[in-house]
């Protein structure tokens, strides 16, 4: 089995995450990456929502599964859009990392201890307006590049802070002590955040069938709300939308936040129900910041 994969260090770590546990089910079943550089890694003088979206990390990957060349692709699901292109489908999800960001400067000193003008790093409007929401004070840099690229604009002085996914620090064995975790119901996550996913041609039953195994069903409950939510709204990296479910027995809260990129204007949902209402609940969720005035957010966007 042929897996389709990013270059950098964190999709190749993903990716052999999934051949591991590919090898692990199947003890007859040779495993190689196919690792690919897509448009979303090579322009990094853009922001994504100049080049497309996020749908730009995975462009090159699906094309390689629909031309035959790769059987899967390994995907972080936050990246992943909605919707998926004719012809393929997400054949499994993994089960979920930790789905948290982290506040990362040069020393212990949170986002409210730092001076005013201070110069915090992101790519992301959703932490930016977070971020700008709580700490106003504060100055946001957009960057792009890979997670030692974005650590080192730090340390090298041009920034006093970063962001970034809790999820790529630990999978990559970094030691960040002076890293603070940005928590609810200050800092919400992108949906589908520290989750990773394989992607298969649509209907390629024996592909599916080594596949199973590797699949959560509990964080497939869970990132199915996050996920619908991103599908009523129309969701993209152009939109501050977070959101996050949490189990609890049968039981799934649901906390969804939409915000303009200035932090000025913040629209809370909360939702409960059973897991078995997961996308109906990122539907209602979706729904009710509509209602308090989400169409106008975004069409401001």
């Amino acid at each position: 089995m042929i897996i389709a994969t990013r270059q950098s260090r964190l999709a190749l770590w993903q990716s052999e995450h999934a051949a591991d546990a590919l090898r692990a089910a199947h003890p007859d079943l040779a495993v190689e990456l196919l690792p690919l550089s897509t448009r979303g890694d090579e322009v990094l003088d853009r922001s994504l929502s100049e080049i497309g979206g996020k749908g730009v990390f995975l462009k090159e990957l699906e094309v390689a599964l629909l031309d035959g060349r790769a059987d899967i692709a390994v995907h972080s699901l936050k990246d992943v859009p909605a919707e998926s292109p004719e012809g393929l489908e997400l054949a499994a999800v993994l089960s979920g990392g930790n789905w948290g960001d982290l506040w990362i400067g040069r020393d212990r000193r949170g986002p409210a201890e730092l001076p005013a003008g201070s110069k915090v790093g992101t790519s992301s409007l959703r932490r930016q307006s977070q971020l700008l929401r709580n700490w106003p004070h504060l100055e946001v840099v957009p960057i792009r590049g890979n997670v030692q690229t974005r650590l080192g604009l730090m340390t090298s002085g041009q920034l006093d802070a970063v962001i970034l996914a809790a999820a790529g620090i630990e999978r990559l064995s970094l030691d960040l002590p002076q890293a603070i975790a940005l928590a609810p119901p200050e800092f919400l996550p992108a949906p589908g955040q520290g989750v990773i996913v394989v992607q298969c041609r649509e209907g390629d039953e024996a592909v599916k069938r080594r596949l199973r195994p590797l699949h959560c069903e509990d964080t497939a409950v869970r990132v199915a709300a996050e996920r619908a939510v991103v599908a009523r709204l129309g969701g993209d990296c152009r939109m501050p939308l977070a959101a996050l479910a949490r189990m609890s027995g049968g039981q799934l809260e649901l906390h969804a936040r939409l915000a303009n990129a200035a932090g000025s204007q913040c629209l809370d949902s909360h939702q409960s129900g059973s897991i078995d209402q997961a996308r109906d609940l990122g539907i209602q969720a979706a729904e009710a910041l509509l209602a308090a005035g989400g169409d106008r957010i975004i069409a401001e966007l």
